[in-house]
């Protein structure tokens, strides 16, 4: 049988590399609540750490969020291996998704808490960092695929719109 949702473990481990690469790069370069504007009063690298949600929600570093991180984490890699053949929108959303899920939830399980450090100050938006991207980008993603019709193999060999 061949690798099944390929698609979705390269997104899943690019995805992860690039979050844990730059949340190391910020921690090894910036003191904490340093702040580099790259343009100024609209986007500027800031290091801070969040104990609770996005958005600082939960804020009290609340010791269930790293278990909701393994629970969606073993749910979605489950869905890749035991599920079915998925359409590339949607491996592209939940390998995203999965990123993200292992990016926060390695630094709650290793640090107690998550490393932020993009900062819009323009929109006044909370800091974040490359695991909350590829989240929202992985809904994004399924969302898309909700409106994409994938073609598939017809009785007598030849590709349809199903």
């Amino acid at each position: 049988m061949p690798f099944k949702n390929r698609a979705f473990w390269i997104f899943a481990l690019i995805g992860l590399a690039l979050d844990q690469v730059t949340k190391y790069w910020i921690v090894q370069s910036f003191e904490l609540g340093q702040s580099v504007p790259l343009w100024e009063g609209v986007f500027h690298l800031t290091f801070v750490t969040n104990k609770g949600a996005a958005f600082s929600l939960f804020s009290g570093g609340v010791w269930w969020l790293r278990w909701l991180s393994l629970i969606v984490s073993l749910a979605l890699m489950a869905l890749a291996v035991f599920g079915p053949k998925m359409a590339k929108w949607e491996e592209a959303g939940y390998g995203f998704i999965l990123s993200g899920a292992l990016g926060n939830g390695l630094d709650r399980f290793l640090a107690g808490e998550v490393v932020d450090f993009l900062d819009f100050r323009l929109i006044r938006f909370p800091v974040f960092n490359l695991a909350d991207v590829f989240i929202n980008v992985g809904i994004i993603c399924l969302l898309i695929s909700l409106f994409v019709t994938p073609k598939r193999p017809n009785g007598n060999g030849e590709e349809s719109i199903s």
